[in-house]
């Protein structure tokens, strides 16, 4: 069975003037543009290749790596748009449409946008939709454990915090008091450590590591930039403002308080009056 908007295992059956064709079984055989096929590529050759439609509505294998593939969420650009919709760039030949009925709000040309890459169930089509919220599942308690490490996607900023796609599944919230300078933007990805599975399904999320083991992290990371200061030393101490430590470490001043009290009974620095200083 063909993937369609996925990777496949394709077999070359033979070659023409127009590339090579690769066994689709029940499908027949697919098109491997010219464009991707190599000098290495030999009859019986099984590849990876990611099977889309062309212009045409016909199936084509290509060697190409897409930005997002079917069942994935992405931040992707707009390149054109027509009286039907808007069209992405996803890394592929043939960009990936979004019906304006799965915008929403008019998509522009030249912004990104968070979606969700999936099958239209009326056409059968590969397209998009900015709709997210019914394609995000909710996470069981016993999915997670506290102080499990995930992948996250930046989706928006609310009030509360920021808004997370946890792990390409779940809905998730980095709340305020978890985020210093520079702030994650829309679109990044980070990892992230789960604080809490709530009862509705949604996730609170850390960018920190939580428990002591976060401050040992801080301390081997403040540890390596005071060995690359000038003279080993920085200007930072416990009277530093936090917004002062956040902009230059990207952490809390009681992570920070709690890295130099580490590295301090470890006899690898000494304080002094204006700062810190390698042993």
């Amino acid at each position: 069975m063909i993937n369609i908007g996925q990777f496949n295992p394709l077999t070359i059956t033979r070659f023409t003037d127009h590339g090579a064709y690769v066994d689709g079984g029940e499908v027949g055989e697919i098109l491997v543009p010219k464009a991707y096929v190599t000098k290495s590529m030999r009859p019986g050759d099984t590849l990876e290749l990611f099977v889309y439609l062309d212009q045409s509505e016909r199936l084509v294998a290509t060697t190409e790596q897409p930005l997002a593939m079917v069942g994935d969420f992405a931040y992707l650009e707009v390149a054109w748009v027509n009286e039907h919709g808007a069209f992405l760039n996803w890394g592929v030949m043939k960009d990936l449409f979004v019906p304006f009925r799965q915008q929403k709000r008019t998509m522009e040309v030249g912004e990104s946008y968070i979606v969700f890459v999936d099958i239209d169930e009326e056409t059968g089509r590969l397209m998009a939709t900015a709709k997210i919220d019914k394609h995000l599942r909710p996470a069981r308690e016993h999915y997670y454990h506290r102080g499990e490490e995930v992948d996250l996607l930046v989706w928006q900023r609310t009030e509360l915090g920021l808004k997370v796609i946890v792990d390409n599944c779940h809905a998730g919230l980095v709340y305020n008091d978890q985020l210093f300078a520079p702030e994650p933007k829309t679109g990044d990805r980070l990892r992230g450590t789960v604080v809490n599975v709530r009862p509705d399904g949604r996730i609170d999320v850390s960018l920190q590591r939580l428990g002591k083991s976060r401050f040992r992290d801080f301390a081997e990371v403040l540890y390596e930039e005071l060995q690359a200061a000038p003279e080993g030393f920085l200007p930072f101490t416990d009277e530093s403002s936090s917004d002062d430590i956040s902009a230059r470490f990207g952490v809390s001043k009681k992570t920070f308080k709690r890295a130099v009290g580490t590295l301090y009974r470890e006899k690898k620095i000494v304080l002094e009056e204006g700062g810190i200083r390698k042993s």
